[in-house]
């Protein structure tokens, strides 16, 4: 009765879902913009806001005119309130503004025809309101994809009658901060006046010098250019600002760019904020947005085109454009599940990146998918320093990791001393790399230190009971609910998979495998059920499942290989999940799995139940949990870009490189083209 109750409410909530998004307003009477996205009905007490990113800088919008909710920087973190670990640190808010028109400051409560969209393609946010009768305001902001620290913020202001404005870029520091200190200075050049608003402040323990520094942009002449005037209010926010009369019909455009940057990433942060800004100051608001459209049309040769589902073509191009914006090629940085989207698990870096975000961005762009794996790299030793203190050998890399790589997980959480398959799932990350590019100079150079490291720790975490017993005892599973088991599923087929790509890494290259690895791997037990369906721990009796583990074997594992295998599996697991409570990335899972078994139904069912009843106003973006209220959750993005790509456009990563296997379309879905596959830059496709 349990499973059918399962089942019957997750159909009648997936049908409610549709029914509620077909017929949310007038915005959806139409066909989906693949490219935009519109609020045009913003309520700020149901807003959740949506993020312009570059990989380094996350801006994150808010629902008042003028404001940014939050900025946030990759691989900034200090301890500061909120458990003894590392948190993510909010930057200056460096793009918040106001306005004043005819003495009055516009406020939320002032506007009409309020109206926000943001534009996947080349990543901005614009906002558009009118003040009153006297006139129209626009303002867009980006995250500048070509100068990783730096944001642009551009204003257009339309007079509806003749109007006197005063505008200010304002300069906030979060709560966080202290010591902070705030700067001014004119720099004047023959060709140029340069306003420089710049503050500095020490994170919570001062760890990190924290800067930023922002210029005003006008598009008068040199001489022409309005007066600025700075204001110190308190040392928590200072601004300039400057005045302007228009005419009624006349247009005033003017910007304002800024770069936030800190000792984690320069040695001279507070110098290093100003020339960032003075750099892009005189390259000029033209060059910054061409070069700025320029990468983003560069990423966007890696895409998915999808024909007969418009809206399933917008969601996944938002999916697409999160990844993209959170993660950022030539780094050693790796997303959290929250990506730049905010403050949400400390920023921390989980498997989340390892094994729902990684094979996404490794298969669409191989050189981002490099920083992530560079993350885990560069943090071996650390990795080695916690399996020694556990008592075993090689690497064992933490569950929660942030800037050092020690482990991060809070003491009150069992993750972080028992949640092992995180080792192994960095080790097929790692392998994954090697079997995309086929760069062997790179897999001898950092696969296979991280491949020979982790088999090492598997080879001493088994306890040697036996033939086919050699045990992985009192883990917390990939299911998080099964906490202190015995042969869990996912661990244990992970473990194995590490130490037969660690066999293989040595072969390729020329150099002895420790031949205890193969026998290790052969004699991890896999359990299953009296009726064969696969067990997902020793004592696994049917309950309730917090995410997908045993069915996990048949994809990205491949251990599970025989197709009745697979469905038995499925059925019997489909129906574990419960409707509340656990996040976004198994119904992904089940998708891509009944796609490749050929019932398209299925994996339609599945493919709509893995995000369309997570999604919140206004922007459609993804929370952890159905009815969850914490986006932007990237790994649940990840999950089901991975159900499109591998699921439905049938790409599988061998280690000969990208495949594609047989599969089938959800229904009412004609086609899936996959362009800009691999290093080759390669396109796929697949017809109904």
């Amino acid at each position: 009765m349990l499973q059918t109750k399962f089942l019957s409410v997750r159909f009648y909530l997936c049908a409610l879902t549709l029914l509620l998004l077909a017929t949310s307003g007038p915005a959806n009477a139409q066909q989906p913009d693949p490219w935009r996205i519109v609020a045009d009905k913003v309520d700020p007490a149901t807003y959740y806001g949506v993020t312009v990113a570059n990989g380094m800088l996350g801006i994150v919008s808010s629902p008042e005119p003028f404001q940014v909710k939050a900025v946030v920087l990759a691989g900034a973190y200090d301890q500061y309130g909120r458990g003894r670990v590392s948190n993510f640190l909010n930057s200056f808010n460096l793009l918040n503004m106001y306005l004043e028109v005819d003495g009055k400051r516009l406020s939320g409560k002032d506007v009409s025809n309020f109206r926000q969209q943001l534009d996947m393609r080349h990543a901005s946010l614009t906002t558009t309101f009118d003040y009153a009768d006297k006139a129209t305001i626009t303002y867009t902001h980006y995250a500048l994809r070509h100068l990783p620290f730096t944001g642009l913020m551009e204003v257009s202001v339309t007079a509806k009658k003749d109007v006197s404005l005063t505008a200010a870029s304002v300069m906030d520091a979060p709560d966080a901060l202290r010591d902070v200190q705030n700067y001014y200075n004119e720099i004047n050049r023959p060709h140029a006046t340069l306003s420089l608003l710049t503050s500095s402040g020490r994170s919570a323990t001062g760890k990190l010098q924290l800067c930023a520094s922002t210029s005003f942009l006008f598009d008068e002449p040199h001489g022409q250019e309005p007066r600025v005037i700075h204001e110190m209010w308190d040392s928590n926010m200072h601004l300039m600002k400057f005045g302007k009369a228009l005419k009624a019909g006349q247009s005033y455009t003017y910007a304002v760019a800024g770069s936030s940057i800190t000792s984690a990433h320069h040695a001279d942060p507070l110098n290093e904020a100003e020339r960032l800004t003075i750099f892009a100051r005189l390259e000029g608001k033209q060059r910054l947005l061409a070069f700025h459209a320029k990468a983003w049309d560069e990423l966007w040769k890696s895409d998915i085109q999808i024909t007969g589902d418009a809206q399933a073509q917008q969601d996944v191009h938002s999916m697409l454009y999160h990844l993209y914006s959170f993660s950022r090629a030539g780094t050693d940085y790796s997303p959290s599940p929250m990506g730049l989207s905010g403050l949400g698990y400390n920023g921390h870096v989980f498997w989340d990146s390892d094994l729902w975000m990684y094979p996404a961005l490794l298969v669409m762009h191989p050189e981002i998918a490099k920083s992530l794996i560079e993350y885990r790299f560069r943090r071996l030793a650390p990795a080695r320093n916690n399996a020694f203190a556990h008592g075993y050998q090689g690497a064992m890399y933490p569950w929660e990791s942030a800037d050092s790589g020690v482990e991060e997980t809070p003491v009150w959480a069992l993750s972080g001393p028992f949640e092992h398959h995180i080792t192994a799932d960095v080790a097929l990350a790692a392998w994954q790399y090697y079997c995309v590019t086929q760069d062997k100079a790179w897999l001898r150079e950092k696969g296979w230190p991280i491949l020979s490291a982790t088999a090492d720790f598997w080879a001493s975490r088994v306890e040697r009971n036996g033939p086919g017993h050699y045990d992985i005892k009192n883990v917390v599973a990939a299911d998080e609910w099964a906490e202190n088991v015995d042969n869990n599923a996912f661990t244990n087929a992970a473990a194995q998979v590490n130490l037969q790509n660690a066999t293989a890494a040595a072969k390729l290259l020329g150099l002895p495998a420790n031949p205890d690895w193969q026998h290790v791997a052969q004699n991890i037990p896999l359990l299953r059920f009296p009726d064969g369906v696969t067990q997902e721990h020793a004592s696994y009796k049917g309950e309730g499942i917090k995410q997908g583990d045993v069915n996990l074997l048949a994809y990205p594992l491949n251990v599970i290989t025989a197709p009745a295998q697979i469905k038995k599996d499925l059925v019997y697991y489909e129906t574990r999940v419960p409707n509340e409570g656990t996040p976004a990335m198994t119904q992904a899972i089940f998708a891509l799995l009944y796609a490749r078994l050929g019932d398209g139904d299925k994996a339609q069912h599945f493919f709509q139940d893995s995000y369309q009843p997570n999604l919140l106003p206004p922007f459609r973006v993804i929370a952890e949990t159905k009815g969850g209220t914490n986006p932007y959750f990237a790994t649940g993005a990840g999950g089901v870009l991975q159900a499109v790509l591998m699921g439905f456009g049938g790409l599988d990563i061998t280690a000969n490189g990208i495949r594609q296997v047989k599969t089938t379309l959800p229904k009412g879905w004609q086609s899936v083209k996959i362009t800009g596959v691999g290093t080759q830059r390669k396109t796929y496709t697949v017809t109904r």
